[in-house]
């Protein structure tokens, strides 16, 4: 019979929102969300929020709504992430999801545009085992809403970056367009996992009541070469879209040029062709999948499905 656990959810997102709602609703697991403000919208759903402030000023207090916590699920980054691992570090949490849901943290380099502290948070956690709290990542890709109506904002997942835009990765869903990777570093045409929050929720609560967690769950709800996304694309949209093809070096020239110029919305936008190019969403093993009973979405249903009243 699982134990049950009581679960800090660091975050409002939409990825925050949905981890919240499974466990709610599919688990006996205590949960508390933290918030930087007030969420009555949450607190109508009858959750626990607590509003934090993860300033180091007041990491006191925040080591206090931490205390009697088991796991805490990170969906933030950057400095705030890091206060909020010192902070579970020390109240003794005994397991923290760092905010990753990516593609493997193994394949980021050391100078990533978008590292956003996150190679200095693995860093920390790393060294704070040895007082006993574990860490665990879950790698599921690309989140399917990158390619949603609205983007990554409509589900509140990374509001305020480019990349959170409509349109801003591979291809343009509304307006037929796609810019595609042509090869990978050894010439073959790049893949990438992908999965959807939804199903990335599912697993992570699935999750929750398996005996033993490794460094790193890897998970996914499809994967397939990005001609194939941009193909299966233009048969949901029901016509064909108009698609410039970049080769790695032509990635690396743009790449230059953003920065000189600093253009920083199109060196984020090449940034991710070039981590696609490079195989940095790809994975062949998935550890999640074959633990856990949960059937995700493919991506062809997934696109139909959110894409069939708007076009």
């Amino acid at each position: 019979m699982p134990v049950m656990m009581r679960i800090a959810i660091a975050g409002t997102n939409g990825l925050a929102q949905y981890i919240a709602n499974y466990i709610d609703n599919t688990t006996s697991h205590q949960f508390v969300v933290l918030s930087r403000s007030p969420a009555p919208a949450l607190v109508g759903r009858g959750w626990q929020v607590i509003q934090v402030d993860y300033a180091k000023s007041n990491s006191t207090d925040l080591r206090f709504n931490l205390t009697g916590v088991d796991i805490v699920i990170s969906t933030i980054s950057g400095q705030a992430q890091m206060v909020l691992i010192e902070a579970a570090a020390a109240t003794h949490v005994r397991r923290f999801v760092p905010s990753e849901f990516g593609g493997p943290p193994a394949l980021r380099p050391r100078n990533d545009l978008l590292d956003n502290h996150r190679r200095a948070a693995l860093g920390r956690l790393h060294q704070l085992e040895a007082s006993g709290m574990r860490f665990t990542i879950f790698t599921c890709g690309i989140l399917y809403e990158r390619f949603a109506p609205g983007g990554l904002s409509a589900s509140q997942i990374a509001t305020g970056s480019v990349t959170a835009q409509e349109g801003s990765y591979l291809m343009d869903f509304r307006h037929r367009t796609a810019q595609i990777p042509v090869h990978g570093p050894s010439g073959n045409i790049p893949r990438i996992c992908m999965t959807s929050a939804r199903d990335v929720a599912r697993f992570v609560t699935a999750a929750l009541d398996l005996p033993t967690w490794p460094r790193e769950f890897r998970m996914r709800g499809d994967r397939m070469t990005v001609r194939d996304v941009v193909a299966i694309a233009e048969q949901v949209h029901g016509s064909p879209f108009e698609i410039s093809n970049h080769t790695r070096a032509s990635l690396q020239d743009s790449l230059t040029y953003a920065r000189a110029t600093g253009d920083r919305a199109r060196e984020e936008h090449v940034h991710d062709l070039l981590a696609t190019s490079e195989g940095r969403f790809d994975f062949t093993n998935t550890t999640l999948n074959q633990l856990v009973s949960i059937q995700p979405e493919g991506f062809r249903d997934w696109l139909l499905r959110v894409w069939s009243s708007a076009i």
